[in-house]
């Protein structure tokens, strides 16, 4: 049987904190493959970065967190049948605080509702593993990963999957935790992917007086 499958890691920048009323400036969609078995990341498989100018002005305080400005964005527009046809690809989509990412992804893209979701932030056991924080920063200084930027979706995508390459047990856990939800594929080699991996094993950041969530 089949033990290969394809995660997606999203990231996004956004004009602000609350899904309904601001938007995504910035997004990211880097695909994997993986070991369902052992949790081993094998490779990229692709990866789709763009940016959209949202419908009104970006503000002064979330541009001083990305750095993304109104005339960077002026005139984008996200590539939607890309970004569709990768979702179709997926079978789970990983996110670092992905409550956050999932709340304005779903707004754009409706279908991420029928995919299961993972967060590297809260899915991983990370306290009880002797790491004194859970924000993606934080975590990446803790193992030595060194990652080009922050506060940009393709920097903190890519991230999230060094983060998870480090160790097989990250993205074991992540699998693991799937168990406990209902199953939205009916493929085959998708529930017993997770039964596999369940068997197998026994935030982003916030600054403190921001109104930024990480």
């Amino acid at each position: 049987m089949v033990s290969s499958g394809i995660g997606g890691i999203i990231d996004v920048e956004t004009t602000g904190f609350g899904a309904d009323r601001h938007e995504i400036l910035e997004f990211c969609m880097l695909m994997f493959s993986f070991d369902w078995n052992t949790g081993r990341v094998i490779e990229v498989v692709d990866e789709y970065c763009g940016l959209r100018e949202p419908s009104r002005p970006i503000s002064p305080g979330a541009c001083r967190v990305h750095g993304i400005t109104n005339d960077l964005v002026r005139g984008k527009r996200l590539d939607h049948p890309r970004i569709a046809a990768m979702f179709e690809r997926v079978e789970l989509l990983i996110a670092h605080n992905a409550a956050f990412d999932r709340s304005f992804v779903e707004r754009l893209f409706p279908v991420v509702r029928e995919k299961p979701w993972c967060c590297t932030m809260r899915g991983i056991n990370w306290k009880g593993r002797g790491f004194r924080s859970r924000a993606l920063q934080s975590l990446l200084g803790d193992h030595g990963i060194e990652v080009a930027g922050k506060h940009r979706a393709g920097e903190d995508a890519r991230a999230v999957l060094a983060l998870l390459s480090y160790s097989e047990d990250y993205l074991l856990e992540l699998l693991a935790s799937l168990r406990q939800r209902p199953l939205r594929s009916e493929s085959v080699e998708w529930r017993c992917g997770v039964r596999e991996a369940a068997a197998t094993v026994d935030g982003k950041r916030r600054r403190r007086g921001s109104w930024w969530p990480f």
